[in-house]
């Protein structure tokens, strides 16, 4: 018995069509892979988004009144820092609430930083409940 010999007929159309489709799935792999790869959050930290835009607030409670802190943010910058609901007896009993707010405010808008912020040597503690609202506030702003 001897070996037989196979003839293959191979047309040019199925031979074309064949390595167009595998391009095409080669393509659509590295479209995925590069779509899809771990990572691909961080680049739009790196552009120098750090905030997601908007108007975020954080509750704070003084002597069983509640007040909100509203920290206004773009995609850089802390834009504004005050309080959404400050009333007159608010302000009549804590007189040094607004101006706090204030010194932290400013502080916070030329360093762009909650780091290494000075508070103020009468009210420390008031300044400090008001640091960790403003911090929860920018906690929720910022980019994912």
């Amino acid at each position: 018995m001897g070996s037989k010999t196979k003839i293959v007929v191979l047309h040019m159309k199925e031979i074309i069509y064949t390595t167009i489709f595998a391009a095409l799935g080669i393509l659509l792999i590295l479209l995925l892979l590069f779509m899809f790869r771990p990572g691909r959050g961080d680049a739009k930290s790196a552009d120098g988004e750090k905030y997601t835009p908007g108007i975020y607030t954080s509750t704070m409670t003084l002597n069983n009144t509640n007040l909100e802190v509203e920290v206004t943010v773009d995609e850089s910058r802390i834009n504004s820092i005050r309080f959404s609901n400050l009333d007159e007896t608010v302000t009549t009993m804590f007189p040094l609430v607004q101006p706090a707010l204030e010194e932290i405010a400013d502080q916070i808008y030329d360093s762009q930083s909650l780091d290494h912020i000075a508070l103020s040597d009468e009210t420390p503690y008031t300044s400090q409940v008001i640091l960790n609202a403003i911090t929860e506030a920018v906690e929720k702003a910022a980019a994912q």
